[in-house]
């Protein structure tokens, strides 16, 4: 039976659930500045920075630990991530002062950018060359199932108990995932150890930039409208805030099932899912911008933005390791960054036009845009082929072919 009919390993899931516990600290603050900000006595843009902390860690986090731990274990050094992640919550929950909690933040995402970049290359290595893209589904799923799960259930831990009680939450999360990674992921290294000088080579690839491009062009897409859905919904959409939960709600099962449809589809078809998940969010995006103030079109849209915006993940992911090669490591930590690179960038200038006075429909505009360039770069990539991997060359062939 070939790579691709198999299973994937339970330690792949495990994965994928640890992502959970940390990619649920990553999006819970969103729903407790009000309490943050009262509890610590600080205005509610000011507690907002913790969440824009949290992206600046991440950003810096993933090549600088790629390289301090390139010669660990990768199990070594993903117990140690998430042995300091947790350690930052216990500390955030324990301190009563704003500058020592935007400090936890940017060191607890430092840690969580290089969890997410060695357990990318584990999970791969686990699934074999062949499930690539669905071993990267499991985990970019266990940040949709934070989504749907972990965000909700941290914002009301937090806001009947305290915001201290669902850093506690993460914390303990943490450590129930260090166990689990403890028993089911080897401790030593199945191949060669990697070499530095190899992973910079891997980098001089131009096609691997154009995989960063799609990254950060098409997380920005999808980011420029999210992070805006709220507003666009009560004011431009005309529903009550009650009715927010509820869709992005489904905005998350969306996700989920594109995510988990592109991780069986993207290792035969790569440029095939990207072409149409990329397409799809265009249409979405350009029917929210269209329809914004009908509600029978606008949260439709919403939902799609979710399922082909997700569905791109496990196939830019898979093209950045099967063009790495040999050197997956520092490739797969770029990645990770050109993903913040969008997070960061997309609200930013969807913000513009509405500081200008534009109404929410924009932010459909501003991601359309975003997505025609990803697609751009998708168009240019099946017409270049980059240098040979270092190895793998056969398993990437449907990869780098055109």
């Amino acid at each position: 039976m070939s790579d691709q009919g198999k299973a994937l390993p339970f330690a792949v899931y495990l994965l994928g659930a640890a992502i959970f516990a940390q990619g649920t600290s990553e999006l819970m603050l969103a729903g407790l500045l009000p309490e943050i900000s009262a509890d610590l006595h600080v205005s509610i843009p000011a507690a907002g920075l913790l969440i824009s902390a949290f992206a600046i860690g991440m950003l810096v986090g993933a090549p600088v630990l790629a390289v301090v731990t390139l010669r660990w274990s990768r199990r070594t050094a993903m117990l140690a991530f998430l042995l300091a992640f947790a350690l930052t919550h216990v500390a955030g929950a324990l301190t009563t002062d704003y500058g020592v909690l935007l400090a936890t933040r940017v060191a607890g995402a430092f840690v969580y950018a290089g969890f997410w970049a060695v357990a990318s290359v584990t999970a791969i290595e686990l699934a074999g060359p062949q499930s690539r893209a669905r071993a990267m589904s499991v985990l970019a799923g266990g940040l949709t199932v934070a989504s749907i799960v972990g965000l909700p259930a941290g914002t009301a831990l937090g806001q009947h108990l305290g915001w201290q009680s669902a850093f506690w939450a993460v914390a303990a999360m943490s450590a129930v995932a260090m166990v689990g990674l403890l028993f089911t992921i080897p401790g030593g290294r199945s191949g060669t150890t990697p070499e530095l000088r190899l992973e910079l080579r891997a980098l001089r690839n131009p096609a691997l930039w154009l995989a960063y491009g799609t990254t950060a062009l098409s997380t920005a897409g999808i980011l420029a409208i999210f992070s805006y859905l709220a507003p666009l919904l009560t004011d431009s959409t005309g529903l009550s805030s009650g009715w927010i939960p509820a869709i992005l709600a489904f905005y998350g099962v969306g996700a989920l099932i594109g995510i988990t449809t592109a991780g069986r589809t993207a290792d035969r078809r790569p440029f095939t899912t990207l072409t149409v998940a990329l397409t799809g969010l265009l249409v979405a995006a350009l029917l929210l911008a269209l329809g914004a103030g009908t509600p029978w079109l606008a949260v439709p849209a919403v939902i799609l933005v979710g399922t082909f915006g997700f569905a791109t993940n496990p196939a830019v992911n898979a093209r950045v390791f099967a063009l790495a090669g040999a050197a997956p490591t520092l490739a797969a930590a770029f990645n990770i960054s050109a993903f913040n690179v969008g997070i960061t960038v997309g609200p930013w200038l969807a913000g513009l036009p509405l500081d200008a006075g534009a109404g929410y429909p924009t932010v459909g505009w501003v991601g359309a845009l975003f997505t025609v360039l990803a697609l751009g770069t998708v168009v240019v990539a099946t017409r270049l082929r980059g240098p040979a991997p270092l190895t793998n060359a056969a398993t990437s062939e449907s990869l780098t072919s055109r």
